[in-house]
Parts: structure tokens; C-alpha cells; sequence
């Protein structure tokens, strides 16, 4: 891996790249690129005093027209060879900068993880964040949707989908298919996807993705997980982009499609993107201890600033109407604002890391991948090092079958919010710990509960459904 923008440099003129594609997140967590002759990109082009211009002003979010003027400025440890792209293309990740102050872009998600990271440092608490993601996605054969003012529909594929058992199919319909929430690590035939996730997982690897392993996940109708290993907090966001990046195009490879949507598939497990989270200083973990399962005394005020702030967190880690579709009870779903060290349904687990204090680590579970890595990651840090600061007390571990607990036991856990509306409205009361140390603009905070409520939460309020057909046409 390239490491200078003098080695990048190097790489273009030995390996004779002509071009070189500049890759940068947008709000929604998308990636924007934009194409460049290698004669435009010199040394200076990798210093915040310079980057490679471009009009943002058509960027969801971001400057008006009448400041549209940015600079995308790449990250030399970021390259690698774009596999998709018929020519040899040379690919990195860019952080946005004003141009005429050399200051990173308050909207820009890949500049706040950067303050989030600079925020830990000066408190003086850590100087690295790790994170570990476990984004998992659904891979479609067919995948039609349609709203108009007088029709509304949607409509999923998949050849593995147990709803296909009768199905006529070319060449026949041979069976094993997989039933609801029966998907977890089938072995071939159930499983048919076999190779297109070795595909993926090989192709992250020559993209740079420190990758593990790969799976069949949990629900009907081929949801998957390939599994890459923690990173900094930056590199994890990175990472995270370049894996849907890659599974979504090698799907199209395969005449598949791959969606991250939380909850494509009604009454089955849905797609979520646990994050692990450790901080380190001077090279030691910090989050290792003698306290409840191994944990220190600063993990576990790290965990009760989480829960206490979950509640407008999940604004950030779970930023979609549909988010909300995946957190409801009896579908492994985190909506307790709870830790514990086994029980699944709480919104903080602590993994079974054996001995090694390295390992040490809590696993935020609420979050999907519709969700910016970057704010994701950035928010759990912030909600984190304002426990540590206020020795926020997390409370008990929800360690008892949840099944078992008697309705007033139960009422008494904090629940996650019920909709994006609802998380957006907590995120209005309480974002004092995302804007300490400058980490999240207040400006990128209204910004943000603006355009989600203008954008999804007011506009799906008002569109009628086919359930609501089913249930009220003839009232």
C-alpha cells in the first residue's frame, strides 16, 4: 500500500496509468466520483492547500450555487486498481476542502470522522479509535418498484427464497430452497451463492480491504455477510464504501442485484451493520479490565454514554424510514438500549475475546448499513467519550432471557426509537455530545434532521400502501 503521495506518483508513471478516479462520500453515504488524465494530478494535488477542483453545488446537501466551488483532495493510502473499470484506472478516496481556506468541509462525512479522531486526541483519553463493521446485504435475482400518485408497489427475487418451492423454472425447480430465517450457513445446494461471495471477498482483498471471511446470513431469499477485519476509524469508514462498492458490482457481474436496505423482506431477519468499537493510547487497549465481562471502568462509562444517548444516535446509525422496519422485537433485532455479553436483542454486546486484552471490545449492534460510515462511526465515538468524561453509569447487563421476562420487567428497559421521526426528534434535544470539540457542525446537525424529515420521514408519511388497501378499502 501506498503510503506518500510522492509513492502514488511513482506507481502512475512505472505501472504507465493514464487515468485516475477520485472517489468521495456524499451525505447519504454514497459514493460521487469523478475521472481525471493523470496530467492533473501532481504532488500538490494531495495537500489541503491544493486538491483537484470540482462543482459541488449538484451534491445532495452540500454548497448552493453560489459557493460551489471545492477541491477533492485523495488519500495516497486509499489506492488501488478500480477492477471494475475496462481501462486501468488508479482509484482513491478524497476528503473535501474549501478552496479558499484550506479547511476541511463542515459537510463533508469524511472530514467529521477525521475531527472525531483529532477530538480523542485532545481530550487526552486515547489517541486511536478501532472499529470493526459487519455490514450484511441481500443479493436479488429481480428487483422491480414503482410510486406514482395512483400506484404503488415493490417486488423481490430470489431463486433461494422458499416462496419459489412451486415455482417452474428453467431447466426445472430442483428445490433446496431456504426457508425464513433458515439462511444461516446452509452448505451448497441450499446455498447457490457460494462463489459470487468468494468473488467479492477476493475482490475487496485486491482493493485493499484486510478481509476474514464469508457467509449465508440468517433470512430467506440470499442475505450474506463477508467479514473484513477492524481498522482505524477513518480506514474502517473507507473499508465499508469500498465493500458495497465491490458487492454491488460484482452482483451486476453475476446478472444479480445487491441492496444494503435494511429490511427488503417482510417477516425475516433483516440486514444490520454491527460495529465493534475499542480505544487505544500508546499502543494499549483501554477497554480491557477487571470489571463485568473483562471490560475496564472506562469501557463501561464509554457503554453508558452510548445507551444514554442512543436514542438520538440512532439518527445517525440508523438514518432511514426503513431502518426502523429491522429494529422490532423477534428478529435478533437491538431494540433494547441494554449491554450484555450473550443476550442478542440488547443494543450493546460485549464479544467473548478470550484472554487477549486486545481483543477486548464492545459491538454496537443497533446500526445498518444505510447508514455514512463515517457519521456512524464519528457519533458512536462522540456519545462514547461523553460517558467517559461523565463517568455515565450504563446500569445493570441485561443478561436474562428476555423471553422470560415478565411485561413490567421488560417495560422498564429503555426501547430504540420507533421510527426515523422519533430518532430525528431526540437528535433535535440532544446533540450537545456530538458538537463537543467541533467534531459535528451545529449547522451540519440542523442540516441533517432538515433534509431527512423534508426528504423521507414527511413525504412516506403521506403515501399510501397496499397494506392500508388490504386493510381499509372497504370501510
Amino acid at each position: 500500500m501506498a503510503e506518500t503521495a510522492q509513492e502514488i506518483l511513482k506507481m502512475i508513471e512505472d505501472q504507465n496509468i493514464e487515468l485516475i478516479d477520485l472517489k468521495f462520500v456524499d451525505l447519504y453515504g454514497i459514493w460521487q466520483h469523478c475521472t481525471f488524465h493523470k496530467s492533473l494530478i501532481e504532488e500538490e494535488s494531495f495537500l489541503n492547500s491544493g486538491g483537484v477542483a470540482f462543482d459541488g453545488s449538484s451534491i445532495r446537501g452540500w454548497k448552493a450555487i453560489n459557493s460551489s466551488d471545492m477541491a477533492m483532495v485523495p488519500d495516497p493510502t486509499t489506492a488501488w486498481i478500480d477492477p471494475f473499470m475496462e481501462v486501468p484506472t488508479l482509484s482513491m478516496v478524497c476528503t473535501i476542502v474549501d478552496p479558499r481556506t484550506g479547511q476541511m468541509y463542515e459537510r463533508d462525512p469524511r472530514s467529521i470522522a477525521q475531527k472525531a479522531v483529532d477530538y480523542l486526541i485532545s481530550t487526552g483519553i486515547g489517541d486511536k479509535v478501532f472499529c470493526g463493521p459487519e455490514p450484511e446485504f441481500f443479493i436479488f435475482d429481480d428487483v422491480r418498484y414503482g410510486q406514482e400518485g395512483h400506484t404503488g408497489y415493490y417486488a423481490v427475487d430470489s431463486s433461494e427464497g422458499s416462496w419459489n418451492s412451486g415455482s417452474s423454472e428453467p431447466g426445472g425447480n430442483l428445490g433446496f430452497k431456504i426457508g425464513k430465517k433458515r439462511g444461516y450457513f446452509p452448505a451448497a445446494p441450499s446455498d447457490t451463492l457460494q462463489d459470487i461471495r468468494t468473488e467479492m471477498l477476493l475482490t475487496m482483498a485486491k482493493c485493499g480491504v484486510p478481509i476474514e471471511k464469508h457467509h449465508h446470513e440468517v433470512a430467506a431469499g440470499g442475505q450474506c455477510e463477508l467479514g473484513i477485519r477492524f481498522s482505524d476509524l477513518v480506514h474502517a469508514a473507507d473499508y465499508v464504501q469500498t465493500y458495497k462498492y465491490v458487492v454491488k458490482n460484482v452482483a451486476r457481474k453475476y446478472g444479480k442485484t445487491a441492496t444494503f436496505m435494511p429490511k427488503p423482506i417482510h417477516d425475516d431477519n433483516g440486514s444490520g451493520m454491527h460495529s465493534h468499537m475499542s480505544i487505544w493510547k500508546d499502543g494499549q487497549p483501554l477497554f480491557a479490565g477487571d470489571k463485568y465481562a473483562g471490560l475496564s471502568q472506562m469501557a463501561l462509562h464509554f457503554i453508558g454514554g452510548l445507551i444514554r444517548h442512543a436514542p438520538s444516535l440512532l439518527a445517525f446509525t440508523n438514518p432511514t424510514v426503513n431502518s426502523y422496519k429491522r429494529l422490532v422485537p423477534g428478529f435478533e433485532a437491538p431494540v433494547n438500549l441494554a449491554y450484555s455479553a450473550g443476550n442478542r436483542s440488547a443494543s450493546i454486546r460485549i464479544p467473548l475475546s478470550g484472554s487477549n486484552p486486545k481483543a477486548k471490545r464492545l459491538e454496537f449492534r443497533c446500526p445498518d448499513a444505510s447508514s455514512n460510515p463515517y457519521l456512524t462511526f464519528s457519533a458512536m465515538l462522540c456519545a462514547g467519550l461523553d460517558g467517559i468524561k461523565n463517568q455515565i453509569d450504563p446500569g445493570e447487563p441485561l443478561d436474562v432471557d428476555i423471553y422470560e421476562m415478565s411485561k413490567e420487567e421488560l417495560a422498564k428497559v429503555p426501547k430504540a426509537p420507533a421510527n426515523l421521526g422519533e430518532a430525528l426528534a431526540n437528535l433535535e434535544r440532544d446533540h450537545e455530545f456530538l458538537t463537543a470539540g467541533g467534531v459535528f457542525p451545529e449547522d451540519f446537525i440542523y442540516n441533517w434532521i432538515a433534509m431527512k424529515m423534508e426528504g423521507e420521514v414527511k413525504p412516506i408519511s403521506k403515501l399510501p400502501t397496499p397494506y392500508e388497501f388490504e386493510l381499509y378499502y372497504d370501510c
